[in-house]
């Protein structure tokens, strides 16, 4: 090589590093937008429907919450209520089992009721469908149900967030016999428990009837209508009454009510159901371990500051009680005059 060549050096050329940053923060935007629109259609979509939010909510807390410890076949029975009311916090996975307790008036659903609200686990909400406008139609009657089993629904037997069991109390013709159709679909779908409570004795049963519709126009207890009591010396007070039994319509009407009960276990024999007779659960005190069995509860000892109002033979409670002897002799119901269970 001769000394006047040089050597030629080419210059490196330019990264594009500027622009190559600019695209990249354009693309960040543009991720960044879209992600912000898709939320935005979230919950534009669901912002209207409590309901929507709710099932998401539920599912979630399902997936969340191990069920190992609960049998194959109870896992349709038991749920994780996310009320909208308030949160359950540590409780949120705790399983709540669903119940209603069917019953007629005076039969001892309400005493039975404040057993059941003495466990520390278990909210019974009392006679909820006593309002008509509740029971219209099953569309009425599902969105109460709906709110009592999400435990949204308040009243003076509502526990904390750790509850076991949820219901309340239903009588029979607040809707149950019209609508049991619905009903039973719902209960079938949802894994509620039908309680039944019936009073074998239903002369008995009558008795408690007049008296408390008696209570309720005189009020002897000091202008007070009191359809339990808490103290001997009320009970007392109450049981002075002695009503007469219509004996004309008295086999008639008997028949009438083993007729509702019969149709009303017939209705709900697809259910999962247990039925009981106040008569068994007063002499019986296993009876209510069997119940909490039946609701997959830990057991307690349940209480009730209730206090009997009738006792004693119906001799005793009866005006016309001969008469009533007479109509009924050699019938089905002719024993109910001579049982005593020491009753309230």
């Amino acid at each position: 090589m001769e000394a006047n060549d040089s050597l030629v050096i080419k210059a490196p050329k330019k990264s594009p590093l500027l622009p190559r940053l600019v695209v990249l923060a354009f693309a960040m935007v543009c991720g960044v937008y879209i992600c912000f629109i898709c939320l935005k259609q979230i919950n534009t979509n669901n912002g209207g429907s409590t309901t929507s939010n709710k099932f998401i909510d539920v599912k979630v807390v399902h997936q969340l919450c191990n069920s190992s410890g609960i049998e194959q076949w109870e896992i349709p029975l038991v749920h994780y209520p996310n009320p909208v009311t308030f949160s359950r916090e540590e409780c949120v996975c705790n399983p709540v089992r669903y119940f209603a307790i069917l019953s007629m008036q005076r039969s001892g659903s309400g005493w039975f009721e404040t057993l059941m609200n003495s466990h520390i686990n278990v909210s019974s909400n009392g006679e909820i469908f006593g309002k008509k406008d509740r029971r219209a139609n099953v569309t009425a009657i599902v969105n109460v149900l709906d709110r009592v089993y999400n435990l949204d629904w308040f009243s003076s037997a509502s526990k904390n967030e750790c509850n076991a069991a949820v219901g309340f109390k239903w009588m029979l013709n607040q809707g149950v016999l019209e609508h049991h159709e619905g009903i039973v679909d719902y209960f079938n779908r949802n894994g509620v428990h039908a309680i039944f409570l019936f009073r074998r004795n239903l002369i008995r049963r009558l008795i408690s009837v007049l008296a408390n519709s008696y209570d309720k126009s005189k009020k002897p207890l000091n202008g007070t209508h009191k359809s339990h009591v808490h103290s001997v010396v009320e009970a007392k007070v109450l049981a002075k009454y002695k009503p007469s039994l219509n004996a004309s319509t008295l086999l008639a009407e008997l028949k009438s009510v083993d007729s509702r009960a019969a149709r009303a276990i017939g209705y709900f024999k697809s259910t999962r159901h247990i039925v009981l007779y106040y008569e068994d659960v007063v002499g019986n005190r296993t009876k209510l371990k069997e119940v909490q069995d039946f609701l997959g509860l830990p057991y307690r000892e349940l209480t009730s500051r209730q206090i009997k109002i009738h006792s004693g033979t119906l001799a005793e409670q009866i005006a016309n009680f001969e008469e009533v002897q007479t109509v009924l002799k050699g019938t089905p119901y002719e024993s109910f005059l001579h049982q005593d269970y020491g009753e309230m």
